[in-house]
């Protein structure tokens, strides 16, 4: 009974559970005060004035997020998914938000060890995973996210086409430009220029500079506004379709 009430209350809250829906928003808004927290202790006046009050919220969070994972992983056998105690917790150990639970901990046991302070910067950085832990809670998100999964083989082959593309526009702008331009000195740095083009970013830093480079920068810059309007439509369409069949599951009901 009572891991029954465990399980109900951590997951998403069904509609009358108000202590369900409870539980959600003061997880939402602790990981909502984490990520500001994070951004705020990047600024060093910041954090030397609070440092202090940051370490104590950050181990406060470390306690709940770890008692939230240990608890969905006790009451997991709940679900008919993982209803073995062993097996059944390991499989939902492996399941994507899981995996996104344990490493919103991870840095924060990890900070507490003796590290470089480079590497316990980069550590620290990872609790910002934290805001993923959203998507459990947000019907928008969790729709993106079957979008992303559908479409992934158009968006996988879109995106393998584009880096083909990127590495040849960039081999041949290094040929084109290297002997009289040094700022293309290397296929790499070409790549660069190549991105900035192809994202039609422009930053300017490197540039072509002889007529056959500029003719190929232009054709790389309509390209690339050809290329990155492929994903949009792809996804643009899979929403329209996702809502279509939302909106036919709830005439089906009516």
């Amino acid at each position: 009974m009572l891991r029954r009430r465990v399980h109900r209350l951590l997951e998403v809250a069904a509609d009358g559970d108000r202590l369900s829906r409870a539980v959600d928003l003061g997880l939402v808004l602790l990981i909502l005060a984490n990520v500001t927290a994070v951004v705020l202790d990047s600024v060093p006046r910041i954090h030397a004035r609070y440092g202090d009050a940051f370490g104590a919220f950050e181990t406060f969070s470390l306690v709940v997020f770890g008692l939230e994972y240990a608890l969905r992983l006790w009451s997991c056998p709940e679900n008919p998914r993982f209803a073995d105690p062993v097996r059944g917790r390991l499989r939902c150990a492996r399941q994507p938000m899981m995996l996104i639970d344990l490493l919103s901990v991870l840095p924060g046991l990890l900070t507490m060890q003796a590290l470089d302070l480079r590497m316990l910067r980069a550590v620290r950085l990872l609790r910002l995973l934290r805001l993923l832990k959203l998507t459990r809670y947000s019907s928008s998100l969790q729709t993106f996210g079957r979008i992303l999964r559908s479409k992934a083989p158009e968006l996988v082959s879109t995106l393998v086409v584009m880096l083909l593309l990127l590495v040849m526009a960039s081999s041949l702008m290094f040929v084109l430009e290297n002997d009289a331009n040094p700022a293309f000195d290397s296929i790499p740095t070409a790549m660069w220029w190549g991105i900035a083009t192809f994202t039609t970013v422009g930053y300017g830093d490197i540039t072509p500079i002889t007529p056959a480079g500029r003719l190929l920068g232009g054709m790389v810059a309509i390209l690339g506004i050809a290329m990155f309007a492929i994903p949009a439509g792809v996804l643009g369409a899979a929403f329209v379709e996702e809502q279509q069949r939302r909106r036919g599951r709830r005439d089906d009901r009516t």
